[in-house]
């Protein structure tokens, strides 16, 4: 009996004892965090897609005449034209030669007839104010004046077919090579240009973005091998839904002035549909969700604070909070997966 009373009575010391322990200790330990100090600044609803970016203008010249090949000089290198060069419009690129086909036009016989009957012409206007001629023959001579010079048009505009000039500013995308003064066939490839200061791509959307992309949207324009984002805008949208790919046409034009995007490349576009200026912008992985709430931490006096928030406009990495933070809260951005209410925390710097 002797023997129980005291075992009773070890046990009771021994519970009293535990009982006096300090409780709590485990939250006297401070989780190191990582905080932001919010500031306001401005984020953007996009509607990305992708494309193929082209140049504005395009063309492929072949030879109108058959002719002996020669590429000409280029006036700002002083060598013969290149892949890869500019010129402007108007410019000779190429010239065809055939003696036998500009004796046949006789360009200077007919400059010659042209100014023999302008001479005729003011002749016969004099006689005629002097009554020397009839009205009928004076319009005579003009029917000679008018078909002369028309007979001289033609014969320069046949001699400019041997001649292959720039429709339009450009770069020189293609040159196939000819040895100099080989004959060259009517309808040979002669010269590509393209004019890619400008570019446009054509684009498909999904029917869910029709109610948000408008004409004249912004545009951000990305390659993985161009440094800087390029600006464009929608210039062209189909009202129609295909029935086949459930998305709508549209078109983009693209800013390109420092020649930076090459026609061919596949590039993506960020549609700017809606945007928020001097807003509260938080990382999106930050944001904890329960039973449809969502919610931060912040840090308060070294304390993990629970902050409820309304989210708006959202892009690949953050979001916009309409409500529930403010402006210079220090919002934990790492250590926040373990957090409970009231946490000790300990900033790291």
């Amino acid at each position: 009996m002797k023997y129980r009373i005291l075992l009773s009575t070890v046990m009771v010391a021994l519970l009293t004892a535990c009982g006096n322990q300090p409780q709590g200790g485990q939250s006297d330990i401070e989780t190191p965090v990582s905080v932001q100090e919010l500031k306001k600044g401005s984020i953007s609803k996009l509607v990305n897609t992708t494309g193929t970016a082209l140049a504005t203008y395009s063309v492929e010249l072949n030879a109108e005449m058959s002719g002996f090949y020669g590429l000409q000089t280029n006036p700002s290198t002083g060598k013969p034209y290149k892949l890869g060069d500019a010129v402007k419009k108007d410019q000779l690129i190429i010239r065809l030669e055939d003696k036998e086909y500009e004796n046949g036009i006789a360009l200077e016989s007919r400059k010659l007839s042209l100014e023999i009957a302008e001479q005729e012409q003011n002749k016969q206007t004099a006689l005629y104010e002097k009554g020397g001629v009839t009205l009928s023959e004076m319009r005579n001579t003009e029917v000679r004046v008018t078909n002369a010079r028309y007979d001289l048009e033609n014969a320069t505009l046949n001699l400019e077919k041997m001649s292959v000039r720039a429709p339009f500013d450009g770069i020189i995308v293609s040159l196939p090579h000819y040895t100099p003064q080989s004959r060259v066939t009517q309808g040979s490839p002669m010269v590509g240009l393209m004019a890619y200061n400008r570019m446009y791509m054509d684009i498909n959307l999904p029917e869910s973005a029709i109610e948000y992309v408008k004409s004249n949207q912004p545009v951000y324009i990305t390659h993985y091998t161009l440094p800087d984002t390029l600006r464009g805008e929608i210039s062209e949208l189909s009202p129609a839904i295909s029935t086949e790919t459930r998305t709508f046409k549209g078109k983009i034009l693209i800013n390109n002035n420092q020649l930076k995007l090459r026609p061919g490349m596949f590039v993506k576009a960020d549609i700017v549909v809606d945007q928020a200026d001097s807003a509260i912008i938080i990382p999106k992985d930050v944001v904890l969700s329960r039973r449809n709430r969502k919610y931060v931490y912040i840090v308060e006096r070294n304390t993990a604070i629970v902050r409820d928030i309304q989210t708006g406009l959202e892009d690949e990495d953050n979001l916009e909070v309409t409500e529930g933070l403010r402006e210079n809260d220090n919002l934990i951005i790492r250590g926040y997966e373990t957090l409970r209410e009231n946490s000790r925390v300990k900033v790291l710097k």
